[in-house]
């Protein structure tokens, strides 16, 4: 299972009160992205949590795929959000508050640390790859990569 499938609506329940309709409470589920990329009923949020709403569509669902918002690009652009929160040395409990206070999503810290250690062990097969195929500026590159979500 995707870390993009842990990733849930905060205040879901407020948020479909708002919207007047029944929204999922997985932040990356169909229907959750048909209301946000298509914006309707929008304004019937607050300033503060349309804010946000409007963050994460404008961050995570642009992109000029003909099958947008479902082409994949979301969940990529999110999970590279995440590395680049542990890139910068959160952990996992902290990257939860920062996706909390950004864009209205949180998840479960186990899930992340699970997300980012299955993250470490794809760049180590990579790294092993790269130095099978005698590519050492590759591997290096990916060394650093390694280290950066290691820390």
């Amino acid at each position: 299972m995707a870390i993009t499938d842990k990733i849930y609506v905060k205040n879901h329940r407020q948020l479909s009160s708002q919207l007047e309709t029944n929204i999922p409470k997985g932040a990356f589920k169909g229907a959750t992205l048909d209301i946000l990329f298509q914006g309707e009923g929008l304004e019937k949020l607050d300033d503060a949590t349309r804010e946000r709403v409007l963050d994460f569509a404008q961050d995570f669902l642009d992109c000029d795929c003909d099958n947008n918002p479902y082409c994949g690009c979301p969940e990529r652009k999110f999970m590279r959000y995440l590395l680049e929160l542990r890139a910068q040395g959160l952990g996992p409990d902290a990257i939860v508050d920062v996706m909390s206070d950004d864009y209205m999503v949180y998840a479960y810290p186990g899930d992340v640390l699970s997300f980012l250690d299955d993250a470490v062990r794809t760049l180590e097969a990579a790294e092993g790859l790269a130095g099978v195929e005698g590519d050492g500026e590759k591997r290096d590159e990916i060394r650093r990569a390694k280290r950066d979500l290691e820390r």
